[in-house]
């Protein structure tokens, strides 16, 4: 109970005394510079807070990468186990990237504010309309320049598996016509979700498994696509359950 606490006392501390860096970085957001610098730029105080705020949890990451992220932009499709899973996310996964986030999350200041410099998106799931318009800023993102974080099983697994995923997870990156990089992630619903409400060390694994390539994204259909991406996840999350890595 007492590092639940102490993580989320550090959270709220960490946002307020990020105030001047987010001002900065809404300031960056309007220049002139490329989008590669910008994001970079932009997302050095949010990978140092998610970072530092896993510390606060004992938690330990390792990263397994197995091909390298490409240049540009691409759609990052991982699992959904907890909670925790988007601050070791942003601290540990090189490639800057924006995400997909329910719309509730608007309602939080600062973490609102932050999540809008980075280019992330609310998508109210009980608004048809809204969620559609949603995914085409997602798209003109991305034609952008800008990378895309998506969690296709649409709820958390609790580390249970690799759950199905929704059939319109990879239409955001056969429309942007961008490679899709599949991360499977295990050990973070073992920080919290597992024994709520305390917090307890766990040892997390991030695998980032070879692109899917632009071309292979616009010749697949839709529904072949998203097999394929399941298939190679789940393949890997396996793996890394059984052996421990």
């Amino acid at each position: 109970m007492l590092r639940l606490i102490w993580s989320f006392v550090y959270l709220s501390m960490y946002l307020i005394l990020s105030i001047p860096s987010l001002r900065k970085a809404q300031k960056v957001s309007l220049s002139e510079r490329s989008t590669v610098e910008k994001d970079q730029e932009i997302h050095t105080i949010p990978k140092k807070w998610a970072r530092s705020f896993l510390h606060t949890t004992g938690s330990s990451v390792k990263v397994i990468n197995k091909a390298g992220l490409p240049n540009g932009p691409v759609v990052l499709v991982s699992n959904h186990e907890g909670n925790f899973d988007i601050p070791v996310l942003i601290g540990y996964v090189e490639k800057p990237f924006g995400l997909m986030s329910k719309v509730e999350v608007k309602k939080v200041p600062l973490i609102r504010d932050w999540m809008e410099v980075m280019s992330c998106l609310f998508v109210d799931r009980k608004n048809r309309r809204q969620a559609v318009a949603a995914l085409k800023q997602g798209v003109k993102q991305l034609k952008d320049g800008h990378s895309l974080l998506v969690f296709p099983e649409g709820t958390r697994s609790l580390g249970k598996g690799i759950g199905e995923f929704k059939s319109g997870s990879v239409r955001i990156a056969k429309d942007a016509e961008v490679p899709i990089v599949p991360i499977v992630i295990s050990g973070t619903a073992a920080i919290f979700e597992r024994q709520k409400p305390a917090i307890k060390p766990s040892q997390v694994t991030i695998s980032i498994l070879p692109e899917i390539t632009r071309d292979e994204v616009i010749s697949l259909d839709q529904k072949e696509l998203n097999s394929i991406l399941h298939e190679k996840m789940k393949e890997e999350w396996e793996r890394i359950s059984t052996s421990g890595i």
